[in-house]
């Protein structure tokens, strides 16, 4: 008897349980090629502006309004929000010192925290909300009203004419105000220290003087170009990529925020492992215990 051949099945597609996670991969792949382009597109923008920078400083013309607006007009919000932040940090810290009878040391702490973190931060987050949203609103408005295009019809540079003086412009000042934030915030913990609370002022200024050095402020100092150069190049970026429309606008600005704020932070983390290691490496009897 022959036996009976029983017929080959089709193998079941795989495509029904596949396609979620092959759709997933795709966008996945299809959003980092799009930062990868928008990566090197901010970076040859980057490279463009430097090279300006270096063959071509701009004219008085441009270069003073910039800097009226990102120096002057920024003063007085960072000054303030540096004093309010010295207040506030002996406010938090007081209690936890007393308790361990090292009232006298909470100037070292402060000051230190100030100068060598806090204060070049805020400085370069208040200038990211005021200075860096209102580039980005600024160019993103020129380019959708298309004067950019009306720059480059008539042989002029937008990166030189537009990008240049507020890059130089945030270079120049940003150390200032970074100063002024130190300044004022050393100033307010100072006073809120000595005048409202039972802190005897020459211990509190002695440690402050014994632990925090010149090195401090230069490394506070030294991060803010670093800090300022993000926020302009950032700010400029996304306005000259502003898409078209009020709304473009606006999310060019928001995006000029939240960007500047992430590079402050990354930037202030990578910045200050590589000075600590300068510092200890150059003096490693420095005082470590407070």
């Amino acid at each position: 008897m022959s036996q009976a051949i029983e017929p080959v099945r089709a193998s079941e597609p795989l495509g029904g349980w596949l396609s979620p996670l092959v759709a997933g991969i795709g966008l996945l792949g299809a959003r980092m090629i799009t930062a990868l382009v928008a990566l090197g597109d901010f970076t040859v923008f980057c490279l463009r502006t430097i090279g300006w920078l270096f063959s071509r400083l701009p004219r008085r013309e441009t270069l003073l309004p910039a800097c009226y607006q990102i120096g002057v007009l920024s003063l007085p919000v960072v000054a303030l929000t540096g004093t309010f932040i010295g207040m506030v940090l002996v406010v938090q810290s007081y209690v936890q010192f007393r308790q361990l009878n090292l009232e006298t040391r909470l100037g070292a702490v402060i000051n230190m925290s100030i100068v060598r973190e806090l204060g070049p931060v805020l400085a370069a987050t208040m200038l990211a909300g005021r200075v860096g949203s209102a580039m980005a609103a600024e160019l993103g408005t020129m380019r959708v009203t298309e004067q950019i295009d009306a720059l480059t019809s008539m042989g002029a540079n937008p990166i030189y004419y537009l990008v240049v003086p507020r890059f130089l412009g945030c270079l120049l000042l940003i150390p200032a105000l970074t100063i002024m934030a130190d300044f004022m915030g050393v100033a307010g913990a100072y006073f809120y220290a000595t005048w409202l609370l039972p802190i005897d002022s020459h211990f509190y200024l002695e440690n402050s003087r014994r632990f925090v050095g010149a090195f401090d402020l230069f490394a506070g100092v030294f991060k803010s170009l670093f800090f300022g150069a993000a926020i302009s190049l950032i700010g400029c970026h996304r306005g000259f990529n502003c898409d078209p429309g009020a709304e473009g606008v606006g999310k060019a600005a928001t995006s000029a925020f939240v960007y500047s704020f992430v590079a402050i932070l990354l930037l202030d983390l990578i910045l200050a492992i590589l000075l600590d290691a300068v510092y200890y490496t150059i003096w490693p009897e420095a005082p470590k215990i407070l």
